[in-house]
């Protein structure tokens, strides 16, 4: 069964990768053979450094702020460019805002929405255009949220944006199984990274989600390499449109 999950030969694209779950997910599919292009707005240092580490496949970093659809085209270029190929898609790159409803601005509506979710879509189309174009296949693996699942407090774009992710993930695995292209998502729980920091400073808020995670912690980054890996690789072939949470069991609670 080994040989389900090597990704020797594949190139991945990894968005938000400079850092947390995207620098996890990269390490993880480098680890497992592939050569994986880190595309985020600040420096890839830390990452390119794990990535040599894991001994596995390569790293290209590609400066791109996914704000805008600017540099869609440009990140399957330069992939492309780089080792002739772009077989593995991860969509990670996302940001939040907090406020109540009742006072939520509309630049932050927008801002979430289009890095979430308008860009996640363009980029997947991007990189679908190439792989039918050459009649190949490939994996998308949009990272969504316990919030694809549950309402929330305070974060009303990031909810719409992830509940709209999970829902976009089903429709493209309908339009693009038949063409070879796996389309799924992982759900993370509450994982220690730079999005949760203020959740976990709080006291009350650290108490009340630890209380109902019956794995009794918050979940490491590299504790969804593996979920990613299997959503890339050969042994995931037969799996299509499914929203998979990481949460530590939150969900069964």
């Amino acid at each position: 069964m080994a040989v389900s999950f090597d990704l020797t030969g594949k190139t991945a694209i990894v968005t938000g990768a400079n850092t947390g779950l995207g620098q996890a997910i990269a390490v993880a599919l480098a680890g497992a053979g592939a050569d994986v292009a880190l595309v985020g707005r600040s420096s890839m240092a830390d990452t390119e450094a794990a990535v040599a580490k894991a001994g596995g496949g390569r790293s290209l970093s590609i400066q791109a702020d996914l704000s805008t659809l600017e540099p869609v085209e440009r990140v399957i270029s330069e992939t492309v460019d780089w080792t002739g190929r772009a077989d593995i898609l991860v969509n990670n790159a996302g940001i939040i805002r907090r406020a109540d409803a009742i006072d939520f601005t509309e630049a932050d509506w927008d801002a979430v929405m289009d890095v979430n979710l308008k860009t996640v879509f363009f980029l997947s189309q991007a990189f679908a255009r190439q792989l039918i174009g050459k009649g190949e296949r490939g994996k998308i693996i949009n990272i969504a949220s316990l919030l694809s699942f549950q309402g929330g407090i305070r974060i009303p774009s990031y909810t719409a944006s992830k509940s709209g992710l999970a829902g976009l993930t089903r429709l493209l695995a309908c339009e693009w199984a038949g063409k070879g292209i796996n389309v799924n998502a992982i759900a993370p729980g509450y994982f220690s990274t730079n999005n949760t920091e203020a959740l976990r400073n709080d006291p009350d808020r650290n108490a009340a989600i630890l209380g109902r995670i019956p794995a009794g912690h918050w979940g490491e980054p590299e504790e969804l390499g593996g979920a990613a890996v299997f959503l890339a690789a050969p042994a995931s072939d037969y799996v299509h449109g499914i929203v998979l949470p990481v949460d530590g069991g939150w969900l069964a609670r």
